[in-house]
This record gives structure tokens, sequence and C-alpha cells, in this order.
């Protein structure tokens, strides 16, 4: 009896596979086809688009919320061959 359900189910879970891989792939072909803001349903005419403007860390913050003036620590890569460049101007 089990000798004869076995494949059956085998067979069930192999077609319910390719037709779950089948959905993934189609999915993936009409991604492109879509324009993307009638894919993301988040995209809004107000979208909060922060484009240009700059991000600071709260790690150079101090405790007043000014950029701090402390030195930074800096890790450099052994195949790293430019020179470091200081954000300080020289001074002449």
């Amino acid at each position: 009896m089990l000798s004869n359900f076995l494949p059956f189910v085998y067979g069930l879970s192999v077609f319910i596979l390719l037709i779950l891989a089948a959905r993934v792939m189609l999915n993936g072909f009409f991604s492109g086809q879509v324009p993307f803001e009638a894919q993301n349903s988040f995209s809004k005419k107000t979208s909060n688009d922060r484009t240009g403007l700059v991000t600071v860390h709260p790690e150079l913050l101090d405790k007043d919320g000014s950029i701090t003036d402390e030195d930074l620590l800096t890790v450099r890569f052994s195949k790293d061959t430019d020179h470091p460049q200081s954000s300080e101007k020289p001074s002449e």
C-alpha cells in the first residue's frame, strides 16, 4: 500500500515545486516590464528622497550635537597603494 502511495506524493511535490519555481521566474522576467512606480506600493508623489543630502553618522557627534573635533581612527588594508589624504589643508 505504501509503495503505491509514495510515488504519488513524490510526483505531487515535484509538480508543486515546479509551479512555484515558474512563478518566481515569471516574477523576475516581468519585473522589467512594469514601471518602477507601479511595482513599489510605498512610492508616492511626496517621497522622502534624500538624494544630495548629507548624512552625518551619530558617532561623529559630541554630546551637544556638533561634529566632534577629535582625531578619528582610520584603517588601511595591505593592498591599498593610495597615499592617505588629510582632510586638513596644509598651512603655508
